[in-house]
C-alpha cells in the first residue's frame, strides 16, 4: 500500500475506474450474446431490435473510453455482419 496521500487517492480511482470500464465491456458481450441467440432463432424485429441496443451500448463505451474506439468499430461491424444474415 502506498504511503503518499495522493497515490492513495489514486488507487481508489483507478479501482473505481476499472470497475465501471469492466461494466460497460461485459455489457457489451451480453448483449452481443443476445443478438447472437435472436439470430438462431430467426425474428427479424428481435435481431433488428438487439442490433440496435447492442450498437448503442458500444457507441456508449467508446465514449467513455472502456475500449478503443477501433475495436469498437469492429464490434460493430460483426454485429452488422451477425444482424444481416450472412
Amino acid at each position: 500500500m502506498a504511503n503518499i496521500a495522493s497515490q492513495k487517492k489514486r488507487i481508489l480511482r483507478t479501482e473505481r475506474e476499472r470497475v465501471e470500464n469492466r461494466r460497460l465491456t461485459s455489457a457489451i458481450k451480453t448483449y452481443f450474446n443476445r443478438l447472437e441467440k435472436a439470430a438462431d432463432e430467426g425474428d427479424a424485429d428481435s435481431v433488428k431490435a438487439e442490433h440496435r441496443a447492442l450498437v448503442s451500448r458500444i457507441d456508449k463505451a467508446v465514449q467513455k473510453g472502456a475500449i478503443h474506439r477501433n475495436n469498437g468499430a469492429r464490434k460493430k461491424a460483426r454485429a452488422a455482419r451477425l444482424a444481416s444474415g450472412s
